[in-house]
């Protein structure tokens, strides 16, 4: 039987908790907040969005960065097996758009207190308002941990899942790359990822808090297309945010030489609002709607068309007098209005600070982990998992997939934990 401390509470550590326990290890978990799991009661807007129904390529595919290290931990503890773990609990799944998986109950706190209850029937003891200092190594050997305190703790194993530095509030702060680098391990990069993005567009703010569904988006760089999507966006005060806009960002802060480019103004967005609608076909729509209200003044006559709020701002877009009577509209006019709807385009200018992420792009360079036990190859018996390694995926539960996946242990993790 080993010792194994786990530093940091939220979805990565609890499950390498209950797996370690079930392997007959003796685990202490250490969280430096008053509880365990304050970031995974936000994730999903509080309802928690488990996993994904995708298969293993659909994983991958979803993960920009480094992806293929992550074959191994999905392909031993997948989707189904955290569903099944948690409806072991009680915890009922649904599927919803896009494949995404949440509880039934759409709480949070269900899929929290169903870990929590594992970890305590496996007798796993946790320390909240506990702060790591120093993992404790000799002769390259994990030994144990030195507590803020100063006392130490001994252990044969150590699993660091601490997480990013995204929602600083919920004790994502970068403590784990100390921790990490002061062993030798590079920490790459860190950068917000699934993150709202800046313009400087004023139509932003004219369409505060209005939201878009089925629109298609192109981020681009001139004609180069860095990412394109299709769902649901968001303008806000700043800009943009929305589940397209925050897996576009995923790429956009991956390009090369992208803050030169925000600053210079050389990234657009560009959303089409009539995604189903060939140029040809929406003239016709729009034919057919001009038709009804021909009297009218051109700002009367797009409410079929488009959100209330969203006319004036197309109006202004097209330059097309609003007070022209919809008769006296010219073709060449008609066809501004379709190139503005098919390509509502406005500048990107920046990213929102990581404070305001969802999740950490960067961390534990995964060439110094092995990909089939999350261990280090500097460090015998340091191991990782979750957000603190080098990895991060798109909007829609892969995230949190990393997060159950790369705990370690997961051979032997099996589904009857009453006894």
């Amino acid at each position: 039987m080993n010792n194994v401390i786990i530093i940091g509470g939220g979805p990565a550590g609890m499950l390498a908790g209950i797996s370690s326990a079930k392997s007959g290890n003796k685990v202490t978990i250490i969280e430096k907040m008053n509880s365990c799991g304050k970031k995974l009661l936000i994730t999903g807007k509080g309802r928690c969005n488990i996993t994904n129904n995708a298969n293993l390529n659909g994983f991958i595919e979803n993960t920009p960065c480094n992806g293929r290290f992550l074959y191994s931990a999905l392909n031993n503890f997948d989707n189904n097996d955290i569903i099944n773990l948690l409806e072991q609990e009680g915890v009922k799944t649904k599927v919803e758009r896009g494949g995404r998986i949440f509880p039934v109950s759409d709480k949070s706190q269900d899929v929290l207190d169903a870990l929590i209850k594992i970890l305590k029937r496996l007798k796993v003891r946790i320390l909240t308002n506990t702060e790591v200092k120093k993992i404790v190594v000799s002769d390259g050997e994990v030994k144990g941990v030195k507590l803020s305190t100063g006392e130490e703790l001994n252990a044969d194993k150590v699993i660091l899942a601490t997480g990013g530095k995204s929602y600083p509030i919920t004790g994502s702060t970068g403590d784990g790359y100390i921790l990490a680098k002061d062993l030798g391990h590079t920490i790459t990069n860190i950068k917000p990822a699934l993150v709202p993005l800046v313009s400087n567009d004023d139509s932003c703010s004219k369409l505060q808090g209005l939201s878009l569904r089925n629109v298609a988006i192109k981020l681009k760089n001139n004609d180069k297309v860095i990412y394109e999507d299709f769902g649901e966006m968001l303008f806000t005060h700043y800009g943009v945010s929305g589940p397209i806009i925050l897996s576009a960002s995923s790429y956009l802060i991956r390009y090369k030489n992208v803050d030169e480019l925000l600053k210079s103004e050389n990234i657009k967005l560009e959303i089409d609002l009539k995604p189903a609608l060939t140029e040809e076909k929406l003239d016709l729509r729009i034919l057919r709607d001009f038709k009804e209200v021909k009297n009218k003044e051109f700002k009367n006559s797009l409410d079929k068309l488009l959100p209330q709020k969203l006319i004036s701002v197309v109006i202004e877009k097209s330059k097309i007098n609003p007070y022209k009577r919809i008769n006296e509209i010219t073709k060449e006019e008609r066809q501004r209005l379709i190139n503005i709807l098919k390509h509502f385009t406005i500048n990107i200018t920046g990213i929102r600070p990581i404070e305001e992420a969802i999740i950490t792009a960067g961390g534990i360079s995964t060439k110094e982990i092995n990909p089939k036990t999350m261990e280090s190859k500097l460090i015998k018996g340091l191991y990782f998992a979750g957000e603190i390694i080098d990895v991060d995926s798109l909007t829609g539960g892969f995230n949190l997939q990393i997060a159950w996946s790369t705990r370690v242990y997961c051979r032997a993790l099996n589904y009857n934990l009453s006894k």
